[in-house]
């Protein structure tokens, strides 16, 4: 079954989706067709957001899901005329926190994705320019002024999981893929030993790996079951002797592995 889903904001829409995302994964036999409708900053963007719901409604003939996080009062009530399944996510929290507080909200729109501290701000892009200037093995004679680094063979998730580190925890991390020169040599590649206490292995199951590999580039040794299996077990056998903690991303998210590698790193 399908069903059209709205996540309206009067920022970017990153709050509204990422927690509207979360609930609609605990109904996982409904095929939900998403759109964002960011910055409904007036009543003008308030009234097309508006139209854009009713329209869906008469085309599918059901109600469409609206999610908001809109705090401006105006905004919300054309919103909410809108369609009758409309959730409020900040307004099912904001009352009860203002009681238990004492005190009133801002009702200011976008505090949490604004640049309200310009220093958070300029250390996440430091953050992203470390991790895209030091991807894939790269500038390895600063890998030492990394926060985290990853290490683990081709295609096992280091660059998404190093790009979301730095833009949602501000960390400078690295990556290193280790290839069979690493492992013909038995022990800790040479440019990785000054960042030792630094890293985090990632592995996949060898599977997994070859699929994703055939989809990049199916011609040659690169992508065979047999090559995967093969580097996977030197890589896997590397982080043990070496003592480097790693987690299989096999059937794990993006986020889930940032937050795994933040935890065990224990940078919160």
């Amino acid at each position: 079954m399908k069903r059209r889903v709205f996540f309206v904001s009067d920022r970017t829409g990153i709050t509204v989706e990422t927690l509207g995302q979360s609930l609609l994964t605990q109904f996982p036999e409904t095929d939900f067709v998403s759109r964002t409708l960011p910055f409904l900053t007036n009543q003008l963007a308030a009234q097309s957001a508006a139209d854009i719901i009713r329209l869906a409604r008469e085309e599918d003939g059901i109600p469409p899901l609206v999610f908001s996080t809109l705090t401006d009062p105006v905004t919300q009530h054309i919103i909410a005329e809108s369609n009758e399944h409309v959730f409020d996510l900040f307004g099912t929290f904001i009352e009860p926190l203002e009681e238990a507080l004492g005190q009133e909200s801002s009702h200011t729109a976008g505090r949490m994705h604004g640049i309200g501290d310009a220093m958070a701000y300029e250390k996440r892009l430091s953050a992203l320019n470390f991790s895209l200037n030091h991807d894939d093995g790269l500038s390895t004679r600063t890998l030492h002024d990394a926060d985290v680094v990853l290490i683990g063979v081709s295609r096992c998730g280091k660059t998404p999981t190093c790009l979301y580190l730095a833009m949602h925890y501000s960390l400078k991390a690295g990556n290193y893929p280790l290839t069979d020169d690493d492992f013909g040599q038995n022990r800790l590649p040479d440019v990785l030993k000054g960042s030792r206490h630094k890293l985090y292995g990632l592995t996949i199951v060898p599977e997994q790996l070859s699929r994703i590999r055939h989809e990049r580039r199916p011609q040659g040794n690169y992508s065979t079951i047999a090559q995967c299996r093969s580097e996977i077990a030197k890589a896997e056998a590397m982080f043990r002797t070496e003592n480097i903690e790693y987690l299989d991303t096999t059937t794990v998210s993006i986020e889930e592995i940032a937050a795994t590698i933040v935890r065990d790193k224990r940078f919160r």
